[in-house]
């Protein structure tokens, strides 16, 4: 049998309705011609495809068509919103993101100090939010850019936009969201919340790899600009040929998410306290990273007191599919600077497991789980005792 799949927040396997939309363009010619070769009937067709697409994005989030330019993925969108902004120096030379904003936010703003830029960081409190009083402290007239995660990769928890869009506004300046974990658990409204740009991922919400968006507010377009060089695609932000059928699938996932959040969004919430009540029993004394109040419904990231989550993983090779933190930090040797900012230490923070799940996991997965880490935990129990 194959592991329980408890990594979505990793990636999100394609739903299968997706992958039939797609084959189903790919085989009528309409996800292989170039969209942009509009002088035959091939390449029109493809652009109507990549335009329904833009469409069904856009309507998800609130926004027009014209506003959603598309990119390879969330860490793409995420460079075009901070290096496309700040790409001169100016008096308004100071970047402001939270402690936990996802490594391609961190990334490219660490680059921009290197060009002259200042970086602040927000801190978070115990609960994974962003300290508001410190947010407002850091923001000020020099600031060019604000970015803050609307859903963290690690922990799950949601930030409140709107009162972080409001300081942006009356300070004068630019303001982007890394939205790509809150799309598919999360009313997400580019208007309401007040956000000037918004970074989506396709295989975040059961959609294919390689294909992404970067919101752009209309107010905004004037203040960014592309940070590649090739063709005029995409406005103008974002030169080279868009793959249809890889438009296509994103456009299908929006579609879906659409009709079938709420549902789905409810369903993962009993299988979260399904999950909480079933560990409750079988291993007391855990410890939940951040706030369950305001959280991803699908998201737990567990401490493990005394086990190295590295030695329970291993134990449950075969059996659980999990993570110790994000998939974009795999393979470094440092403990989660998300649950460093949260006042864990270094020691605690590699005992902690993110346990993710979604629209394909069953009760009995859950019940699985808990069971393969249950005898994990006694195997290594016993181990430390002889």
């Amino acid at each position: 049998m194959p592991a329980i799949y408890m990594d979505y927040q990793a990636t999100t396997p394609p739903d299968p309705r997706v992958v039939e939309r797609m084959r189903d363009g790919h085989e009528s010619g309409q996800g292989f011609a170039n969209p942009h070769s509009v002088s035959h009937d091939l390449g029109r067709s493809a652009a109507a495809e990549v335009a329904a697409s833009r469409r069904s994005v856009a309507t998800l989030i609130g926004a027009d068509d014209d506003e959603i330019v598309f990119t390879s993925g969330a860490t793409e969108a995420n460079n075009l919103a901070i290096l496309g902004t700040c790409h001169d120096l100016t008096d308004r030379n100071e970047i402001v993101v939270s402690a936990i904003e996802h490594k391609s936010v961190l990334a490219a703003a660490r680059h921009l100090e290197s060009k002259g830029f200042v970086v602040r960081k927000a801190h978070v409190d115990a609960a994974g939010r962003v300290d508001m009083d410190h947010l407002h402290d850091l923001i000020g007239s020099s600031t060019r850019l604000v970015s803050v995660m609307a859903t963290n990769n690690e922990i799950g928890v949601e930030q409140d936009i709107a009162p972080i869009a409001a300081l942006c506004r009356n300070a004068g300046c630019l303001f982007h969201v890394d939205a790509a974990q809150a799309l598919g658990t999360f009313a997400v409204d580019a208007y309401e919340w007040g956000a000037d740009f918004l970074s989506l991922s396709s295989h975040k919400v059961y959609g294919p790899k390689g294909i992404g968006a970067l919101f752009v507010a209309r107010d905004a377009r004037r203040h960014i600009r592309s940070i590649m060089f090739g063709g005029d695609q995409e406005d103008g932000l974002r030169p080279g040929t868009l793959a249809p059928n890889l438009c296509t699938g994103f456009g299908e996932a929006c579609n879906i998410l659409a009709s079938e959040r709420s549902d789905e969004i409810v369903r993962l919430v009993g299988l979260r306290d399904r999950f909480l009540s079933k560990l409750r029993e079988r291993i007391p004394a855990y410890e939940i990273n951040g706030t369950l109040t305001g959280r991803h419904p699908a998201n737990l990231n567990i401490r493990f007191p005394g086990i190295e989550a590295d030695q329970m993983l291993a134990m449950c090779e075969g059996r659980v599919a999990a993570a110790t933190g994000s998939a974009c930090t795999s393979g470094i040797p440092e403990p989660s600077h998300v649950l460093i900012a949260l006042g864990r230490t270094s020691r605690e923070a590699n005992e902690s497991i993110r346990f993710s799940f979604g629209r394909f996991t069953t009760a009995e997965d859950i019940d699985a789980t808990v069971e393969a880490l249950s005898a994990a935990t006694a195997l290594l129990d016993g181990l430390a005792d002889a």
